[in-house]
């Protein structure tokens, strides 16, 4: 049985599982993965509306945007936090982790005010409820060939890092990065709260074996992951998914599967995520 027809016999005996409602999927005890979703994927970063949004694609929780190009301050204002649980709590759609995708713009490892913005990310994330933030590190956050640049980001984690560890909230680094180069950052920092956030097309695009990362890397050195297509539905591209969950489940993970991005060309989101939730349900129920 190739990749696409296991997919579509999954598919077909997991439909069952997605009866139930999405909110009472993440506060199961007995559920090992929980499927959501980022704010920006499925409609605008910071968008409390993302909440109604995942209710209707079937997902178990949002992922959202400390803060955008628009609104520095954001879910760093009590005001704010207060709206977004509320939002949650009315969709019935829980907060599934916090991140800063504003670093790839405005980079960690250059501009002092960000420093700050990881700092709060962890008052932010407890008075969310969520254990992971993720710090994007693409565009003009890219660590390739940055000795500096990564000496800075070191320099930095490792100063956050305490208040982290006290909070319970863990940092997690997504970039271009390999496993090895990755593994450095986090033996240069030297604590159990900083992390790697695991996007599987981003690794993949960069040829690296993300079935050997995975397992490498582990779960102790994995706080999450991105589920991710350029271009493609999940499980239609690139990426086989059916050879990620072996990997996950070799490393014994348990927690959020992010889906990003995966939209072909001119279909709509919504479709889209509705196919792309039931694709994860089916493989990782």
């Amino acid at each position: 049985m190739n990749r696409r027809h296991l997919l579509r016999y999954s598919l077909s005996v997991g439909l069952s599982s997605f009866l139930q409602p999405a909110f009472s999927r993440v506060y199961a005890s007995d559920v090992r993965f929980r499927i959501g979703a980022c704010d920006w994927s499925i409609g605008l970063a910071g968008d409390s509306d993302a909440f109604k949004v995942a209710k209707q694609i079937g997902l178990d929780g949002v992922q959202v945007s400390l803060n955008t190009k628009a609104d520095y301050e954001h879910l760093r204002q009590p005001a704010m936090q207060h709206a977004c649980k509320e939002a949650a709590q009315q969709a019935g759609v829980a907060i599934g982790g916090l991140a800063i995708g504003l670093l790839n713009e405005i980079p960690y490892k250059s501009d002092a005010q960000t420093e700050a913005w990881v700092q709060d990310s962890v008052d932010v994330a407890k008075a969310l409820g969520v254990k992971n933030v993720l710090l994007a590190f693409f565009n003009n956050n890219d660590l390739r060939n940055d000795k500096e640049g990564t000496r800075i980001v070191i320099e930095r984690l490792k100063a956050v890092a305490p208040k982290a560890e006290k909070a319970g909230v863990v940092l997690g680094i997504e970039s271009w990065l390999s496993a090895p180069e990755h593994m450095a950052i986090l033996d240069a920092v030297g604590s159990p709260a900083v992390k790697v956030y695991y996007d599987v097309c981003n690794s993949s695009v960069m040829g690296y074996d993300i079935f050997q990362e995975i397992r490498d890397l582990g779960k102790e050195r994995i706080c999450e992951f991105h589920l991710k297509e350029n271009g493609h539905l999940l499980g239609e591209g690139p990426v086989d998914l059916a050879k990620v969950r072996q990997a996950i489940e070799a490393i014994g993970y348990e927690g959020w599967l992010q889906i990003e991005g995966a939209i072909p060309a001119g279909r709509p989101m919504l479709e889209s995520y509705r196919y792309n939730n039931k694709t994860v349900r089916s493989l990782f129920s």
